[in-house]
């Protein structure tokens, strides 16, 4: 079994940027591939963003630039660097993992987080 927490959300402006962090226990994480989903209201949730167990990232066309993920494995914990935020960016973000590699469907995931809500206001 693998618990994860995300933390790091809140209320930011327009333009400013949050870390997102999802920290793990559990098995070894280091062999886990990662991803954050996010969830706006009345929609469905979706991939943003993912790192695998060797450190290869994949991010959604949509946030390419300003969202970079990556993990600190003797931390066991998967950070979500959010910059230039939008309003659009508001949803609840998850973290969820799988063992092996990144997978887009979010089917494919084992393990999920409770959430963490950001809110960008303009």
């Amino acid at each position: 079994q693998v618990q994860l927490v995300e933390s790091g959300g809140g209320l930011v402006q327009a333009g400013g940027s949050l870390r997102l962090s999802c920290a793990a226990s559990g098995r070894t994480f280091s062999n886990y591939a990662v991803a954050w989903f996010w969830q706006a209201p009345g929609k469905e949730r979706e991939l943003v963003a993912g790192i695998n167990s060797r450190g290869s990232t994949y991010y959604a066309d949509s946030v390419k630039g300003r969202f970079t993920i990556s993990r600190d494995n003797a931390e066991n914990t998967v950070y979500l660097q959010i910059n230039s935020l939008k309003p659009e960016d508001t949803a609840v973000y998850y973290c969820a993992a799988r063992q092996d590699f990144l997978a887009t469907r979010r089917a494919a995931y084992d393990y999920w987080g409770q959430g963490t809500q950001v809110t960008v206001s303009s």
